[in-house]
Formats: C-alpha cells, sequence, structure tokens
C-alpha cells in the first residue's frame, strides 16, 4: 500500500496561505501551517519558505494589500519520504509549478481586531478565489481556512479517492507584525 499524506496547505496556501496585516512579517514569530487526513488520521506540516508583501492599516483595511508567495517545496512534514513524494507531478510539481500564491482584491473589517481577507489562491497553475478571516491581536494575526485539495489538482490520478487522502486541506497561520499602528 502506498503510504503518504501530503496535504498541502497553503497554502497557502498558503498560502501561502495568506492573510497577515501589517507592514512587516517577523519570520521568527510566524508560521503557514496545514492539516491534511490520510486514512482519517490528521497529517501535520508547514512550509519553510515564504514571502509576504504587506500593507495594512486597522483604521482603513479597504486600502491595505495582502501578498504571499510560498515555495511549494519547502513542505515540511517531519517525514524525508513524504517530503520527497509531495514534490512530483502528481501532488506539488515543483518543477513546473515552484510556488503557490495568493494576492489579495479586498480587505474588510467584520468586528474589531477581526479582518476578512479576499482574493485569489494560485496552487499548481489552478486559481481560486477565497476569503480569509483573520484576527488581529496586538501585533499578531492569525486566521485559518479549508481548501479543497483536488480544485487544485494536489493528490489527482490515482490518489483522487477522498477515502485515502481527504480533499479538505486546513490551512492555520500565525503571522507576528511589526511595524503595525494601531
Amino acid at each position: 500500500m502506498k503510504r503518504f499524506l501530503p496535504a498541502l496547505s497553503f497554502v497557502a496556501l498558503a498560502a501561502g496561505a495568506p492573510l497577515a496585516l501589517a507592514q512587516t512579517v517577523v519570520p521568527a514569530g510566524s508560521e503557514i501551517a496545514f492539516v491534511s487526513r490520510q486514512m482519517g488520521v490528521p497529517v501535520e506540516g508547514h512550509f519553510r519558505q515564504w514571502t509576504a508583501d504587506i500593507t495594512f492599516d486597522p483604521k482603513a483595511p479597504g486600502t491595505g494589500r495582502v501578498h504571499f508567495d510560498v515555495v511549494t517545496a519547502s513542505a515540511h512534514f517531519g517525514a524525508p519520504d513524504v517530503e520527497k513524494e509531495v514534490k512530483k507531478p502528481v501532488w506539488f510539481d515543483i518543477t513546473r509549478f515552484p510556488t503557490a500564491s495568493f494576492r489579495s482584491s479586498a480587505i474588510q473589517a467584520t468586528g474589531p481586531g477581526r479582518f476578512d481577507v479576499s482574493g485569489r489562491l494560485t496552487i499548481k497553475g489552478q486559481t481560486r478565489d477565497i476569503v480569509v478571516p483573520v484576527t488581529l491581536e496586538g501585533q499578531t494575526a492569525r486566521g485559518s481556512f479549508t481548501i479543497k485539495r483536488l480544485a487544485f489538482r494536489i493528490g489527482d490520478g490515482e490518489w483522487a479517492d477522498t477515502s485515502m487522502v481527504a480533499d479538505d486541506v486546513q490551512v492555520k497561520f500565525r503571522l507576528t507584525l511589526a511595524g503595525l499602528t494601531r
């Protein structure tokens, strides 16, 4: 039986996972992670390499911009065989699609310290509109959202059977921000 669990992410998006709020993201206190399920068992991972370009004013969220680029080859599961597997064409296809990206189109306040960031998430050449809820607490932005891996052709072909690897992938992020004025 094939052993695997790529969940992806992101992405992350991921990606990259999207979303953060501030002028500068402090990498030491930030993370873009993901959770998928293989045969019902949660499989966690995170991306080791990503960049963010963020402009945000909590008093005028509509003027903000959030851009993320995630290096898909940096998916880390703590298992070298899985990390090698997710780089293959059936999963992230890192040769043809070395990055996943998120580009915001709108940021809207939804309550005190809460925002919805709308935008386009691109993974493996597939682009989808998403809305990412973000909570801002002090200098930290947190949030999570779920993507359908098959909508991004991640784990297609023989891996399209969702009884083996679930279609839902939860992307979670914590971003420490510097330069945020309130």
